[in-house]
């Protein structure tokens, strides 16, 4: 396939600043940055974990096909899109969901923006040694992602599957340090979520983000356990195009979110690399941002 006006840019934590630096003169920012959004001259910078997928490179051809010009930041771990919308170096990115930039913009003290819902994954419970929850041992090793919110929804699945309990039942800032040992039937520790999957024959289960679980050769018929995405508590765990406040108004931006939620080829691609366990979500703006405002004062009660 020719690619004549996008690329795709893998970048490293360490390169990070540089590298998107060079890249300026694109939609984040740089001389061109007064010029339409889209255009050759100016074309959106959206930033993602996972490039490698398949279905990026349908949305990319759909994107341009409607005229506008598109760039996919790739970046290789989910702290680092956030930062580099904040700081104009994207004009929009999509890999997280509410909860979690919820907590991004709490602690950063920021005010990034939804502007539309991709899916919804459930979370769950994977193992290359055992069949079942109740082949894991007494005294067992299991896995969670140690990114905050990850870490606390990969610990609330567990103790839904009978295998730890938490301190006061546990919440969505839940740690490793609320896990009551002496109630649990196994020990949990954390790891980077994308090393998750090479580590995952050296333990007996690890919770597994969507995004990695080709890279475990796994799919969702694997799983021993998840949580239920049909579950009204599970709307922050709702999957999300973000932006600024500047551009939460864009026509550009609204249209791209249009295309992903439309485009039947980029849903099956989609649908493929989630090994068939993605939720397809029709949600407006408005319900999405109501529940973005009200996980953050959630957020910042339990942190007073």
């Amino acid at each position: 396939m020719i690619r004549n006006r996008t690329r795709v840019l893998s970048l490293s934590a360490l390169a990070l600043t540089g590298a998107l630096a060079l890249s300026a003169c694109g939609g984040g920012g740089g001389d061109n940055a007064t010029a339409e959004l889209g255009t050759e001259e100016n074309p959106v910078q959206l930033g993602v974990v996972g490039a490698s997928e398949a279905y990026w490179t349908t949305y990319e051809d759909a994107v341009e096909a409607e005229g506008i010009s598109l760039d996919i930041v790739d970046f290789t771990e989910y702290s680092q899109p956030n930062p580099a919308l904040s700081e104009g170096e994207l004009d929009i990115n999509q890999f997280q969901h509410i909860q979690y930039l919820a907590d991004y913009n709490v602690a950063s003290d920021d005010t990034l923006q939804v502007i539309g819902a991709t899916v919804i994954y459930p979370l769950g419970l994977y193992s290359t040694k055992h069949d079942s929850l109740e082949q894991i041992p007494d005294g067992g090793q299991v896995i969670v992602p140690n990114d905050t919110v990850n870490q606390a929804r990969g610990l609330l699945v567990l103790q839904a599957a009978g295998l730890i309990t938490l301190q006061d039942g546990g919440n969505a800032a839940s740690n490793l340090e609320d896990v009551i040992e002496e109630e649990s039937k196994v020990t949990v520790s954390a790891l980077d979520a994308a090393a998750i999957p090479n580590s995952l024959p050296d333990v007996d289960g690890a919770i597994i983000n969507n995004d990695f679980l080709n890279n475990a050769g796994l799919t969702g018929e694997d799983v021993l356990f998840e949580d239920d995405p049909a579950d009204p508590a599970s709307f922050p765990y709702i999957n999300i195009f973000a932006t600024t406040e500047e551009n939460a108004d864009n026509e550009v931006l609204a249209q791209m979110v249009e295309i992903y939620q439309s485009n039947e080829d980029v849903q099956a691609g989609v649908q493929e690399s989630a090994g068939g366990t993605a939720v397809f979500v029709d949600t407006t703006v408005e319900e999405l941002q109501t529940s973005l405002v009200d996980t953050e004062e959630a957020i910042r009660s339990a942190g007073q």
